[in-house]
């Protein structure tokens, strides 16, 4: 199973779920209230140098870079059956 990577790595159209997020209790709960929660899916729409925006449950989510730098994604895997 590869590494998981944070928000600022992957390139636009990436698709993964998040595994964990860093940071304090307070950056949890105010990313819990945009839809941002260990678990839940999300696409890379755009990636710039200073941050990135996320659909996350059909909401368009920008994040700075420091903050992205905080959460981390594990590829989704698909089955090729």
């Amino acid at each position: 199973m590869p590494q998981p990577i944070n928000l600022n790595q992957p390139e636009s159209g990436y698709e993964g779920i998040i595994s964990h997020i860093d940071g304090d209790k307070e950056l949890k709960k105010k990313l819990m209230s945009l839809g941002i929660r260990k678990g839940q899916q999300i696409s890379i729409l755009h990636q710039r140098h200073n941050g990135v925006v996320v659909l996350s449950n059909g909401s368009r989510v920008a994040l700075g870079a420091n903050i992205a730098s905080l959460v981390y994604l594990q590829a989704i895997q698909s089955d090729n059956i």
